[in-house]
């Protein structure tokens, strides 16, 4: 499967904007990542931009992406990659053992918090957003309050990479595609 396919799948069931923006920064961050580690890129773009490509037709869980996993089957898409989507729920029971498993659990909710932390700033951009200010906003429960400040702390441990470096390079993976996530801004 390539990116293309990918895209068609995820659009084919994912009619929010938002949620297909999220797909794309989680993509931005993963690739970024295998870019750094020398692994297939194209995969693991596939991988991030179908993990929530279910989210709407099943937005409780457990059902997501149990439920979903079966219709990427159906569509050819490798055990590899449907691993992978299992395996960023922790209640799935799909340990996370692989770089590609790993890394798109470490990305999933340091993405959409990234995208939230953009939103605030003044000029609603990216380029505002940086480490500190990420932590920062980390310490405040009430905002994104549906984002998991576990996921985010486990995935870098995870992932075996300090906390600052892994938000500094998921924003400068962001910042890359800035204009795609809708996070360009005014500036």
């Amino acid at each position: 499967m390539n990116r293309q396919q990918a895209l068609e799948i995820l659009h084919e069931f994912t009619k929010s904007e938002n949620l297909r923006k999220h797909a794309l920064a989680v993509e931005a961050c993963v690739t970024a990542y295998a870019r750094k580690l020398g692994e297939d890129e194209e995969k693991w773009s596939v991988t991030a931009l179908l993990h929530d490509f279910d989210w709407e037709i099943h937005p409780v869980l457990p059902d997501h992406p149990t439920k979903g996993e079966p219709r990427l089957a159906e569509r050819g898409v490798s055990d590899e990659i449907r691993r992978a989507i299992l395996s960023h729920a922790d209640f799935t029971g799909v340990p996370r053992e692989s770089p590609l498993e790993k890394t798109l659990f470490a990305c999933d909710e340091l993405a959409g918090f990234i995208t939230a932390v953009s939103y605030v700033k003044p000029h609603r951009s990216v380029f505002e957003v940086d480490a500190p200010s990420v932590r920062k906003k980390m310490k405040d429960k009430a905002f994104a309050r549906s984002v998991s400040r576990d996921d985010i702390l486990n995935g870098a441990r995870e992932l075996g990479v300090d906390l600052d470096a892994h938000i500094a390079f998921c924003v400068s993976a962001m910042q890359e595609r800035a204009d795609a996530l809708g996070l360009k801004g005014s500036i």
